[in-house]
């Protein structure tokens, strides 16, 4: 059952690569993108066709490895990964539905098969939950959070392509050298799927004995050449890279190391493709969304904000509080996880405020759309990865 679980999300993955294409090819055809969207074009259909089945597919994986493990399959970095994959497919099928926008599709699908990438670099073994796992509380919680993440990345997406066809790439402006930052940590993200699927593919791994917080010494299994070592670490396996540095007991020096490899591989592979095209990342895309209306964009990224911030309230924080007191006989602790999901709230809310009250909409309302998501993914991949706490067992 995990065998066909894993067969549904491959194909979910390629399918989605080829809905790429036809939304691709569906705005490349003339014509303003509004209201009225250009979904009605032979290759918006085929790519919003394939979507459904991509999304069918993501649910026959999710199905049969809750079959296959006994319990919903949220509880790991592999697992949450791909399911906010299939939320954030689930966001834009709505909106789809609603606006019939390509360029929307084509961004929002780019982004999945990104974050499904990012997902199958972790470990893809089902394994018995933890006791404080062994809730009800474990699905509505996180899959409700997952649900609202989904959908306000919706509005980042719009966002995103709002920014893209503003903001003036002739000029030296702050606006500019912030896109084209956002655009350097996507490629960052690709470089991290690469580096780890590059080591993966020749079954890479080091052992490093080292000092935990408590004193006691534990074993670490690096997958990735060790950069950042960990506290007092001392090498196991003969022929592999020393550490250049060690960090303090505190930190997950594994996943250190893997976000240090990300950003190596992702700027070299930013500042090669700044070589060859001999134009900001930003410029090039730009001729791909001249055709979108700005207020489509701003309508799309302000609606999915007023639809994803309830549901994300109902998951990361009331759940979340309700599963705390029953795991752990509390509901807040200043777990790190706690506090970016409050930080994340708080954003949001502030986000709802300046829009409605403060007259906020364009540009202004897209850099919040952007912002917002960079918590939530700050929040999936920093906090995750490297800062210990309540909640690391959602990491490998």
């Amino acid at each position: 059952m995990v065998e066909v679980s894993s067969h549904f999300l491959l194909a979910s993955f390629i399918i989605f690569l080829f809905a790429i294409l036809f939304f691709g090819g569906a705005i490349r055809q003339k014509g303003l993108e509004n209201r009225k969207g250009n979904g009605k074009r032979v290759s918006g259909k085929l790519g919003f066709l394939l979507t459904i089945i991509g999304f069918l597919s993501q649910l026959g994986y999710f199905i049969t490895r809750w079959i296959a493990g006994g319990h919903a399959p949220v509880s790991n970095m592999f697992e949450f990964a791909t399911f906010f994959s299939m939320m954030l497919v689930l966001g834009f099928l709505i909106f789809y539905y609603l606006y019939r926008s390509a360029v929307l599709g084509l961004f929002t699908l780019s982004v999945t098969v990104i974050i499904i990438a990012y997902g199958s670099m972790f470990p893809k073994e089902i394994t018995p939950l933890i006791p404080a796992l062994q809730s009800i509380w474990l699905k509505i919680h996180v899959m409700t959070t997952a649900a609202g993440q989904g959908i306000l990345a919706i509005s980042f997406v719009a966002a995103l392509i709002y920014l893209i066809k503003n903001v003036n790439q002739s000029g030296i402006t702050k606006s500019r050298f912030w896109l084209e930052t956002v655009m350097y940590i996507v490629v960052v993200s690709i470089g991290f799927v690469l580096i780890s699927f590059t080591f993966s593919a020749i079954d890479y791994k080091a052992q490093f004995e080292w000092m935990n917080k408590d004193g006691f010494q534990e074993t670490y299994t690096y997958y990735l050449p060790a950069i950042a070592g960990p506290n007092e670490g001392v090498l196991l396996t003969e022929g592999r890279m020393e550490p250049l540095f060690e960090l303090p007991a505190n930190f997950n020096a594994k996943k250190v190391n893997t976000v240090v490899w990300s950003f190596l591989i992702g700027t070299i592979l930013y500042g090669l493709f700044r070589l060859i095209t001999r134009k900001r990342l930003a410029h090039v895309i730009r001729p791909l969304v001249k055709n979108i209306d700005d207020n489509l964009l701003d309508e799309i990224s302000y609606r999915s904000v007023l639809i994803g911030f309830p549901i994300f309230t109902l998951g990361a924080l009331i759940f979340g509080m309700i599963w705390a007191r029953d795991a752990w006989s509390r509901v807040w602790a200043w777990d790190p996880k706690e506090v970016w999901a409050l930080i994340t709230w708080l954003f949001y809310a502030a986000f709802l405020h300046l829009r409605l009250s403060k007259g906020w909409h364009g540009e202004k309302s897209a850099w919040l759309a952007v912002i917002g998501f960079a918590i939530i993914m700050f929040n999936l991949i920093f906090v995750n990865l490297v800062i210990a706490g309540l909640h690391s067992y959602a990491s490998p």
